[in-house]
């Protein structure tokens, strides 16, 4: 009779949790994206599939997998699986988990495998806790976060760790989640009769910027709140997505045509010291969910290439913003990019380092070299004196106002930077 209520209780817990947690994988296999860490051949697939995984941290942003995987290593493992959050557990709890992986060691020499879900939210004492669990072997550690582990995590279980990046996922992906859901009959929306267009799939796919979790939230709203018609169908179109994902529809293909076009608009923008146009572009592409990485590196480039010399600071602010998004991430990772970019549009403008060092360039790809000169060269290796090198050098800091020349003879007179014109 316990068994019947367990049962019943274990099947409508299922039947509530929501569909982005009933359709995570349990199989290594059915693991869509992370290519870079997952892909066949990979360290942590090779670990996963022989159940040899010692102590990970998974980093990234939500809706990346990181829960997932663990649910992956949890179902393939020997060994034993314990997960806690790190948000409503603490240090006794934390004992109280290593003193029985220590007792199922040594009495019965299965190891324990502990996931911690929101390892940051542990503060140094209880993130120090684990340490000599971890150093000796009694527990090998599995932690998520969405905070970057260098800043959150302890130095120490670090350094006892391997850490995987999780990237937002693409629109590919997301979109085989989505079709994988609406056929799935057992834990997904199979048993609906569901018509829904592709443009309302590519819309919800983009729209979920990298998270699985959204998109499948946004898809089980759109469904569960559509009655079906005449015929049964729930008709599921672009703007009962957009409804369902609360996110208008923003004209724009990462793949395509507006990808290129309002990149290209972006970086005009900017070039034109137009600071309106440049903030229109930027909020245009954020909010499509162009990758953010993507954009600081442009207005890094065109820190350079549009403004140079003219303002040595444009530079330094790009890659500071660039830095800035790689750790903070979205949404406060868009005032970072819109100063930078301001920045850039406002700034005086030279293209000169971006012509110089394009000449330079070519007349070495042309053969236009030549030797170095013999005052120019190393005289501090042996033999290097005898040959002449550094002979007739003139240090400039001494002589201010002695000229030399530095060019090759071919190229003397050859002028590459032409000033901050």
């Amino acid at each position: 009779m316990m068994d019947l209520f367990f049962n019943l209780k274990n099947t409508n817990l299922k039947k509530a949790e929501p569909l982005a947690a009933r359709m995570r994988p349990v199989k290594l296999e059915d693991v869509v994206g992370q290519e870079e860490i997952l892909a066949p051949g990979k360290l942590l697939r090779r670990a996963i599939a022989t159940d040899t995984l010692n102590s990970v941290i998974f980093y990234g942003p939500p809706g990346t997998g990181k829960t997932t995987l663990a649910n992956v290593i949890a179902n393939v493992t020997k060994r034993h699986f314990e997960k806690i959050n790190a948000v409503t557990s603490g240090k006794e709890e934390i004992k109280k988990l290593i003193n029985e992986a220590t007792e199922r060691l040594g009495l019965d020499n299965k190891k324990t495998i502990v996931f911690i879900d929101e390892i940051h939210r542990f503060n140094k004492a209880q993130q120090d806790a684990l340490l000599p669990a971890v150093e000796g072997g009694i527990i090998a550690l599995i932690g998520a976060t969405t905070e970057n582990p260098y800043f959150s995590v302890n130095s120490a279980l670090l350094s006892r760790s391997l850490v995987f990046k999780l990237n937002p996922l693409i629109e590919a992906d997301i979109k085989e989640l989505l079709k994988r859901t609406l056929n799935d009959t057992e834990r997904g929306l199979g048993n609906y009769n569901i018509s829904i267009s592709d443009e309302a799939i590519t819309h919800l796919a983009n729209s979920a910027q990298g998270d699985a979790r959204i998109a499948l939230n946004g898809l089980e709203l759109a469904v569960l709140s559509t009655s079906p018609n005449a015929q049964g169908v729930r008709v599921i179109d672009l703007k009962t997505i957009e409804e369902s994902i609360q996110k208008p529809k923003v004209l724009y293909d990462k793949n395509g045509d507006q990808h290129y076009d309002v990149i290209s608009a972006f970086i005009k923008s900017m070039r034109g010291s137009d600071p309106d146009a440049t903030l229109h572009y930027l909020a245009r592409m954020l909010e499509a969910g162009e990758d953010p990485r993507f954009i600081a590196r442009r207005i890094v480039v065109h820190a350079s290439e549009d403004v140079g010399l003219a303002d040595p600071m444009a530079l330094v602010v790009a890659q500071a913003a660039a830095e800035a998004v790689n750790f903070i991430g979205l949404p406060e990772g868009r005032l970072a990019l819109a100063q930078a970019a301001l920045y850039v549009a406002l700034a005086p403008k030279s293209n000169q380092v971006y012509i110089g060092i394009d000449e330079a360039l070519k007349d070495i790809r042309q053969g236009k070299i030549g030797a170095v000169p013999n005052h120019l060269k190393d005289s501090h290796y042996p033999g290097a004196k005898n040959l002449g090198h550094g002979q007739g050098y003139i240090y400039p800091h001494d002589n201010p106002n002695v000229q030399q020349t530095y060019l090759p003879k071919e190229l003397l007179g050859k002028k590459y930077y032409r000033g901050n014109k």
